[in-house]
């Protein structure tokens, strides 16, 4: 019997599991089994439901009062109570270890949900190096030698590496058929970038046919400086 107080104490006494009314709870019941109550007949005892609503916290402490001094009596009761008590930790700990797969689950997703989102954005970014294009304002790049740049209908963002002689500030782009006319248009601002000025638009290049094109840029009201595409 003393190995059976002492396991049930043991139990009993994990302070994860108790707060301070448990502990109370604790410590008129331990006192009571201290003097062993042993009660074969159960007489007076609780039903099952009940010692078991203690147990899993399901009944307060000041609904439990009227069988404190029972159980601090009663060997067999408080057997079973320290059962529950075993089951209900038990539960809880599975709990907090689902709890726990839940969060760095979700952590994970975030995680991966981010990487995929940032991984979008650089796959549908496309990058022109205008420095080593030369294009007069109003010639028309067709009639040079230049070869076109080429652009990819998944594009949405374009970075654009402009010219040496270019400035801050803001700029416009557009697509433009061979005849000229405006197919898309764009505005951003040009900033200075690890020594080279760069502008940074918006364009959505899946509404364009495949073909050749005029990528028109310029700043504020300036002439616009055509340059060759392909979109494939």
């Amino acid at each position: 019997m003393r190995n059976d107080f002492n396991e049930s104490r043991q139990v009993l006494s994990e302070q994860e599991e108790f707060g301070r009314e448990d502990k109370r709870l604790l410590d008129v019941l331990a006192q009571g089994l201290s003097r062993g109550f042993p009660n074969p007949q159960r007489v007076g005892c609780p039903d099952s439901p009940v010692l078991r609503s203690i147990a899993f916290r399901k009944l307060r402490l000041a609904d439990a009062e009227p069988w404190l001094k029972h159980l601090s009596s009663c060997s067999p009761c408080f057997q079973e109570f320290s059962d529950f008590r075993k089951e209900a930790a038990s539960q809880r700990r599975r709990t907090m270890a689902w709890t726990a797969a839940a969060a760095v689950l979700i952590f994970a997703v975030a995680g991966w949900l981010w990487v995929r989102t940032q991984h979008s954005v650089l796959a549908a970014t496309e990058v022109l190096d205008l420095r080593e294009v030369s294009v007069a304002p109003g010639q028309n790049p067709m009639q040079t030698e230049q070869r076109p740049l080429e652009l990819h209908r998944w594009a949405r963002h374009l970075i654009l590496y402009l010219p040496i002689e270019s400035k801050e500030g803001a700029h416009g782009i557009a697509l433009l058929s061979e005849t000229g006319a405006q197919i898309l248009g764009s505005n951003g601002t040009a900033r200075l970038e690890n020594h080279v000025v760069c502008l940074r638009v918006d364009v959505d290049l899946s509404i364009v046919q495949p073909g050749r094109y005029f990528l028109a840029v310029r700043q504020t009201t300036l002439t616009w400086i055509r340059y060759s595409v392909r979109v494939h």
